[in-house]
């Protein structure tokens, strides 16, 4: 079935990685990598109601699908308590899975106006534009540098790694180096320079970049 979904995903252009057992999958899931996480309760290892229960004892917000073959009413109140935003009872419909992901996808985007926002600058997540807001300068970003931003503004209040970040935006079959993270991030500083902004992507020495806003 893990193998099904995983095309069937893929198919709808979703970016999938597939874990195993429980204790493959929390780990994965603590990097916060992630737009939506789908779990099977009966995992070895871990069992979906335990990752769950622990991603949000870390502080992990990603929204998670629960997927079991059990549909008794207490199951589905276990899932729902475990931290689950939403619980699919095996057998299902695709499209119904596919409505409910993108439901989820929607609700993770904790957007304001189609828009992220930190310090005094704007990212426009429907034409790509970061906008300094209190000078109304703009520029629209690339694909990779928009990413960037994306990730680290849906993340402001934390320190990402360079790990998080390449998996985030490579992905975890991608071969890219760590330095393609400097790259990118210089081209993004030099983007947010342009606009004149006063919001910065500091680098934090040995452990990755965090945003920064210097209000003077």
């Amino acid at each position: 079935m893990a193998k099904a979904l995983v095309e069937l995903l893929a198919l709808e252009k979703y970016d999938v990685t597939h874990f195993a057992d429980g204790e493959s999958a929390l780990s994965a899931g603590l990097t916060g990598i992630y737009d939506v996480i789908v779990l099977d309760v009966m995992m070895p290892q871990l069992g979906g109601f335990e990752v769950a229960k622990r991603l949000r004892k870390n502080g992990i917000k990603t929204p998670i699908l629960m997927l079991t073959a059990k549909s008794d009413v207490d199951d589905k109140v276990t899932g729902l308590d475990s931290g689950a935003d939403d619980y699919l009872t095996k057998p299902f419909n695709t499209k119904e899975l596919l409505a409910r992901l993108r439901a989820l996808c929607r609700r993770s985007a904790d957007t304001d106006d189609n828009s992220l926002h930190f310090g005094d600058i704007s990212l426009d997540l429907g034409t790509a534009m970061l906008s300094c807001v209190t000078n109304g300068q703009n520029v629209r970003l690339g694909d990779k540098e928009f990413r960037i931003m994306e990730y680290m503004l849906k993340n402001c209040k934390q320190i990402l790694t360079r790990e998080q970040l390449a998996l985030k935006i490579w992905g975890y079959d991608n071969e890219a180096e760590y330095n393609n993270v400097e790259v990118y991030m210089s081209f993004t500083r030099k983007k947010l320079n342009f606009i004149g902004a006063k919001t910065e992507i500091k680098a934090v020495r040995g452990i990755g970049y965090e945003l920064r806003y210097k209000d003077v």
